[in-house]
């Protein structure tokens, strides 16, 4: 009887494991070495708002966002921003013109838009491999001071990671870029093809502080026909309309999802839009400031 059992046993033991029996097996690192993570996300939004009343009355909102989404070959990034500022200032007005201020009714309220700015961005990034790609992004933005009513566009191109460490990276891009302008004065539409140039710089200054710094150039390929140019020959040829747009700014974690950030934007245009003014004499279009600021103070939350 013993015997038999023991020759059982051998048989049960001998049976051959086929492909598709069920094992259970301990993992090693080497089996998922070359397993990369599917989908990588990054977002985050930002925000900052001032309010004054009394004898100054002032309202400044300030918002921005950026999300993207990243696989191995593919990226999609979406980002946008608005600034919003309005001061009340107490005026004179001389209803009686004795050059005098001869009660309150003479002392008004006048309201005053400073800034009015909106941009926004879609792009998508296809790798050609870890250092190299190719882009194509949609535009729109808003600058009512300084003479846009909207502008709507493209861009296509090549971006090329120059340099990449631990702590830093670099990147230059070269491509084609669209605009078709609005105007708020005179209902003017101009259409510009551009060729532009960009740098971005990203450095972790130390632990939990980084630098993000870009500069963008812009120069028109076509002629543009400008309301500002009465008189001068050639102002809107080619590469006479050049736009720069500077980038730098520094955040600071104050805890897990929350940065403090310091941001100045910079925007220089050449050929600027004309100066939004009433009561201006016939033929008389003066132009905007050639050169924009907006330097602000937010704090970022990050989904991701």
């Amino acid at each position: 009887m013993l015997k038999q059992i023991m020759i059982a046993a051998v048989l049960v033991t001998a049976t051959p494991a086929f492909a598709d029996d069920p094992k259970f097996v301990y993992g090693k690192a080497d089996d998922v070495k070359d397993v990369k993570k599917d989908v990588e996300w990054n977002a985050a939004a930002e925000g900052g708002i001032v309010f004054t009343t009394g004898n100054s009355e002032t309202t400044t909102l300030s918002a921005a966002f950026r999300a993207s989404r990243k696989t191995k070959d593919n990226k999609f990034a979406l980002e946008g921003s608005v600034t919003y500022a309005k001061s009340s200032l107490r005026v004179i007005n001389d209803l009686n013109g004795n050059g005098l201020i001869d009660g309150p009714d003479e002392i008004t309220t006048v309201d005053s838009i400073t800034a009015e700015t909106f941009a926004s961005k879609a792009r998508y990034d296809r790798y050609l491999d870890k250092a190299d790609s190719l882009y194509v992004a949609a535009l729109a933005s808003r600058d009512v001071p300084a003479g846009k009513d909207r502008v709507l566009g493209g861009q296509l191109g090549y971006s090329r990671q120059l340099r990449k460490t631990s702590f830093s990276e670099s990147l230059a891009e070269i491509g084609y870029d669209y605009s078709n302008e609005k105007l708020v004065a005179g209902d003017t539409t101009n259409s510009i093809h551009s060729i532009r140039a960009f740098l971005g710089y990203k450095n972790k200054l130390s632990e939990g502080v980084d630098l993000e710094t870009s500069i963008e150039a812009l120069t028109n390929l076509n002629s543009e026909n400008l309301t500002t140019a009465a008189g001068r020959d050639n102002y809107g040829g080619p590469f006479r309309d050049t736009r720069v747009n500077f980038h730098l700014q520094i955040s600071a974690k104050i805890g897990k999802n929350l940065a403090f950030a310091s941001t100045l934007d910079a925007h220089y245009d050449n050929r600027p839009a004309p100066l939004v003014v009433k009561l201006l004499a016939p033929g008389f279009v003066p132009e905007s400031t050639k050169l924009d600021t907006i330097m602000k103070a937010s704090i970022i939350y990050s989904f991701f």
